[in-house]
């Protein structure tokens, strides 16, 4: 069995200290840097952009998922890969044509990842399961960092699970949104591959412990 894996997430990050922050996450058992680009309109706040992202890339030596909360994401595919994302998330929300997206994804040497809102039903992904590479189950709603989990996640992430094996696909499932130690091994339990934590390891007084303690409940 593949070990679950950790993503931080960057927006929890003090972007007074970025690169210390960003060192942290190199030098700790974290496997993924998971960053959310957010333009106000597909979710009610802003993030940053591609200067920051560039700055990213230039410490991070470790994968980086870049998730998409914004519209018509298609017109900057491109502009990411050059950008360094490894992952790149759109969400299934404000994609017209998906499988054209996942397919311009690809082509752009990336792996291709959906996102659900938490009222999004798994089942709108079965046409295209095989070629999706990650799904972020979004469990709190998307836009701002420290919201309180949605208990029903476990329930999506165990029908997404079925759905995935059904069509002998091999996507990962990621989890985005108040996952903390106390949810993390029921996430693992319910089939949960990727599990992104932000407000929960950078609001800890020992960041490279509570990362180290996170993954190690996961993959228990």
């Amino acid at each position: 069995m593949n070990p679950k894996l950790i993503a931080p997430s960057v927006l929890a990050a003090d972007f007074g200290n970025l690169q210390r922050d960003l060192e942290m996450i190199n030098n700790s058992e974290a496997d993924w840097f998971h960053i959310d680009i957010m333009d106000g309109v597909f979710v009610p706040n802003i993030s940053y952009g591609m200067p920051v992202l560039q700055a990213i890339q230039k410490h991070a030596k470790k994968t980086i998922g870049v998730h998409l909360m914004i519209v018509d994401p298609d017109r900057y595919i491109k502009e990411f890969a050059a950008l360094g994302a490894n992952v790149l998330t759109v969400h299934y929300e404000a994609c017209t044509h998906l499988h054209r997206t996942l397919q311009a994804i690809k082509a752009e040497g990336m792996k291709a990842g959906v996102a659900l809102n938490p009222h999004t039903n798994v089942d709108l992904l079965k046409d295209v399961i095989k070629d999706i590479d990650l799904v972020c189950v979004m469990s709190v709603n998307p836009g701002f960092g420290g919201q309180s989990f949605i208990e029903n996640t476990y329930n999506k992430v165990k029908q997404l699970k079925a759905l995935i094996i059904e069509h002998n696909a091999s996507t990962l499932i990621e989890i985005d949104g108040g996952v903390t130690d106390k949810n993390a091994a029921q996430l693992a339990k319910a089939g949960a591959d990727v599990l992104v934590a932000g407000s929960f390891v950078f609001k800890a007084q020992d960041q490279i412990k509570t990362i180290k303690e996170l993954r190690s409940i996961a993959n228990s």
